[in-house]
C-alpha cells in the first residue's frame, strides 16, 4: 500500500498544491474566526482525494481549464463541514490527531463554521454558471443530512441490518464522491454516458472507501486513526464488521456482542475479544470483500475512456481505498 500511495501523491503532486492554495485562497477574505476554526481541521492533514477526484475526471473527460481546483475544493469544504457537525453530534475528542475544533473554541462556533463551509460551497458551485453543478451540490448536501439523521435514529441498535447500513454510508460517503465525479464531467461538458461513467465511478469508490475506513476501526491504532481505536462502537455506530459477525454469531457470543455495543465504556481487553470475534465469525474479511467488489465495479466504470494517465491513476485511487484496510 505504501509504494502505491507514494505512486498516487508523486502523480497528483502539482494538483495538491493547487487545492491547497484554493482552500486558503477562498477562506482568507472572510472573517478572521471562520478561518481559524475552518483551518484548524482542514489544514490538519487529510489526503484532499474528493477535490483530487473532481480534477482527474474533469481531465478524464477532456477538460483543459487551468483553474480547476477552484472549484474542486466545494469537496473538501463540504466534507470538512460534514467532520465538523459530526464531532459535536457524536461528542468526538480527536480528528485527524488534533482536538476536535468544538473542544478547542465551543460547539455553537464549530457548528456555525460547518454551516459557513456548507454555505461557501454552494456560492462556489454558482460560480460555475451550471445549473447541474448546483443541483449536484444541493442533492449531496440534503442525502449526507438524511444519512446522518438516519444512523442517529439507529445509534446502538443491535438489529441493525446490511440494507440500512449500505444506505447511511451511500448518504454520508459515496454521495460526496459520486458528486465530485459527476462535477468533473459536467464541467468538462462531458457527453451523457461519460458523465454517467464517472457517476459509477465515484459511487461505487465512495463505498469501498467507507468500508475500508470501517474497517480501520477494528485493524489500526488510535495513533494511526487520528481518532481513538473503538470510537465507532463508543458512539453506538454499528458498521458492516460488526453487523456481519452479530449475524452469523452463535447465540452467546451474539448476546455477548450486544451487551458490549450497549456498554460504551468496555474495556481494552473486551474491544480485543470483539475483534477476535470478529476475524472468527468471518466479519472483517466479509467487509474486505464487499470493499473489493465495488473497487472493482469502479474500475470497470471506466471501461469506455481511453486508456490514459488520468484513467490510471483513478483505477490507482480505487486500489488505494480498498487496500488502507489490509
Amino acid at each position: 500500500m505504501s509504494d502505491l500511495k507514494q505512486k498516487i501523491l508523486a502523480a497528483v503532486r502539482e494538483d495538491l498544491v493547487c487545492v491547497e492554495k484554493a482552500l486558503a485562497d477562498h477562506l482568507h477574505p472572510h472573517f478572521e474566526l471562520v478561518g481559524q476554526v475552518a483551518g484548524h481541521l482542514l489544514f490538519a492533514g487529510g489526503k484532499r482525494l474528493r477535490p483530487l477526484l473532481m480534477m482527474r475526471a474533469s481531465r478524464l473527460c477532456g477538460c483543459e481549464k487551468e483553474d480547476l481546483a477552484q472549484f474542486a475544493v466545494i469537496f473538501e469544504y463540504l466534507h470538512a463541514a460534514t467532520l465538523m457537525h459530526d464531532d459535536v453530534v457524536d461528542g468526538a475528542r480527536l480528528r485527524r490527531g488534533k482536538a476536535v475544533a468544538h473542544n478547542v473554541w465551543d460547539p455553537p462556533t464549530a457548528v456555525l463554521t460547518g454551516d459557513f463551509l456548507l454555505a461557501r460551497s454552494l456560492s462556489l458551485a454558482a460560480r460555475t454558471g451550471l445549473p447541474e453543478v448546483i443541483e449536484v451540490i444541493a442533492g449531496i448536501t440534503e442525502q449526507m443530512s438524511q444519512g446522518e439523521i438516519r444512523q442517529l435514529a439507529h445509534k446502538g441498535d443491535v438489529a441493525l441490518g446490511e440494507t440500512i447500513y449500505l444506505d447511511v454510508i451511500r448518504c454520508k460517503t459515496a454521495v460526496l464522491f459520486q458528486g465530485a465525479c459527476r462535477t468533473g464531467a459536467l464541467i468538462a461538458a462531458a457527453a451523457p454516458d461519460q458523465a454517467a461513467a464517472m457517476d459509477a465511478y465515484g459511487f461505487h469508490l465512495g463505498l469501498a472507501f467507507q468500508m475500508a475506513d470501517d474497517l480501520l476501526d477494528y485493524t489500526q491504532s488510535t495513533a494511526d486513526l487520528g481518532k481513538a481505536a473503538g470510537a465507532d462502537l463508543r458512539e453506538g455506530k454499528l458498521t458492516l464488521p460488526v453487523i456481519r459477525t452479530l449475524e452469523q454469531a452463535e447465540e452467546a457470543d451474539r448476546v455477548w456482542i450486544e451487551a458490549l455495543i450497549r456498554n460504551p465504556d468496555f474495556s481494552t481487553a473486551e474491544f480485543e475479544r470483539l475483534i477476535a470475534l470478529m476475524g472468527d465469525y468471518g466479519g472483517i474479511e466479509y467487509t474486505r470483500q464487499c470493499a473489493a467488489d465495488h473497487v472493482r465495479q469502479a474500475k470497470e466504470a471506466l471501461g469506455g475512456f481511453e486508456d490514459n494517465d488520468h484513467r490510471r491513476l483513478l483505477c490507482d485511487i480505487a486500489e488505494y481505498a480498498w487496500s488502507r484496510s489490509s
